[in-house]
């Protein structure tokens, strides 16, 4: 499935738009990426059990995504518990999920750097009990000039069915194999957004 071009309003949902309109409010005028430093996303303390941060090393396809900070349910969700805490960060992306597993999410990372704008992809899988569940990940560049240094991922599983189980969902041991359903590049139509930050008593670094 190729990559369509979209705008911000391809994010279902609406955790994921708000960390989008935090990008686009960091992004400014004139510049082709924001600053990881300028990103100030509210409320983000919620968010971090399903967000990763990398450091991109390297570039186009020679690429690679040292993971620096692992969201907690994306460890149940990978079906990673078995890894030490203290070694789930440091390590690059297709060392931590496995050859078949990345080459199913790496074109949304090439994607990102290709065009040096958000991606957002919808993935349906199915849970042990054999529930549709949908796997959303919006994937955010940050870096200097016109080069991708980190990108900050928010991945989201939502089912209509309501609870469902999160533990190896997108593991190697998950009973149904994901089906991209969405892939897309938001590079058009951003929608203003307000440069007014509410302040928080609650700073956390990202950077």
């Amino acid at each position: 499935m190729e990559f369509t071009s979209a705008n911000p309003s391809v994010v279902r949902s609406v955790k994921q738009r708000d960390l989008l309109n935090a990008w686009l409010r960091a992004l400014g005028k004139g510049r082709a990426l924001p600053l990881l430093a300028d990103y100030n996303p509210e409320r983000i303390a919620d968010e971090l059990v399903d967000m990763m941060r990398y450091e991109v090393d390297g570039e186009a396809a020679d690429a690679r995504f040292l993971i620096t900070q692992e969201g907690s349910r994306l460890t149940a969700t990978y079906g990673n518990e078995h890894v030490d805490p203290d070694k789930r960060t440091n390590r690059y992306l297709d060392d931590a999920i496995g050859p078949a597993r990345y080459a199913r999410v790496i074109p949304s990372y090439r994607a990102c750097l290709a065009h040096r704008r958000p991606t957002y992809s919808i993935s349906m899988v199915q849970d042990a009990d054999g529930k549709d569940v949908s796997y959303e990940r919006l994937l955010l560049p940050f870096g200097a000039a016109d080069k991708v240094e980190q990108i900050v991922g928010s991945f989201k599983a939502i089912s209509i069915e309501g609870g469902f189980k999160v533990r190896n969902l997108m593991g190697i041991q998950s009973p149904t194999t994901p089906v991209s359903v969405v892939r897309a590049v938001i590079d058009h139509d951003f929608v203003p957004v307000a440069s007014v930050h509410h302040v928080s008593n609650d700073v956390i670094e990202l950077s």
